[in-house]
């Protein structure tokens, strides 16, 4: 499944990143302390979490992720924005809690 595929099935948000919605998705990872996604995330996962600055992106890039989602109506600052066009990784967004919108993705990816 790739980035484009759960936009429309998952009612997300893009912000940003356009150019990687062909990206492959792997699976999903749901954190908001960089350490821990720096440490633990796979390639081709999708990050759940409320953090909206461009060092989310700066680890996304440096894992390989394939997106991220932002919770809770959150949106990404300027920079961060502005980061995930050079790298083209794709900034999404819900109003959705974490546990939510990370239960529908793992059933969309699962089954």
């Amino acid at each position: 499944m790739q980035v484009k595929d759960i936009i429309s099935t998952l009612e997300l948000n893009l912000f940003g990143g356009s150019q990687g919605l062909n990206r492959e998705i792997s699976g999903g990872y749901t954190s908001d302390l960089l350490s821990d996604v720096m440490g633990h995330a796979d390639s081709g996962r999708v990050w759940i979490t409320l953090q909206t600055h461009k060092n989310v992106i700066a680890i996304a890039s440096l894992k390989e992720l394939a997106a991220v989602i932002l919770i809770k109506g959150f949106e990404p600052d300027a920079d961060m924005l502005a980061h995930a066009e050079e790298e083209g990784i794709p900034v999404l967004g819900t109003n959705e809690q974490a546990f939510e919108i990370t239960g529908k993705l793992f059933n969309l990816l699962t089954f």
